[in-house]
């Protein structure tokens, strides 16, 4: 999962070596944390956070098998 989020978001940011993405476990879910160049963080959310709700989208779909629930966090 950490892996496809990080290649979503290379793909659209200028720094793509600025991206970091993180995976952190809690008892009830899974939060995937990710971090971009403060001059990228536009692109990455997108015009009234569509892109943002399709990366959420995305990540919903391919973990639907999963355990736990796993959320998409923009830091």
């Amino acid at each position: 999962m950490v892996e496809l989020v990080k290649y979503m978001a290379q793909a659209l940011v200028e720094k793509p070596e600025a991206v970091d993405v993180r995976m952190v476990e809690g008892e009830d879910s899974v939060t995937i944390e990710l971090r971009v160049d403060p001059d990228d963080m536009g692109k990455v959310i997108g015009k009234q956070g569509r892109i943002a709700k399709a990366i959420r989208t995305v990540v919903k779909a391919a973990s639907a098998h999963s355990e736990k629930p796993v959320f998409v966090e923009i830091v």
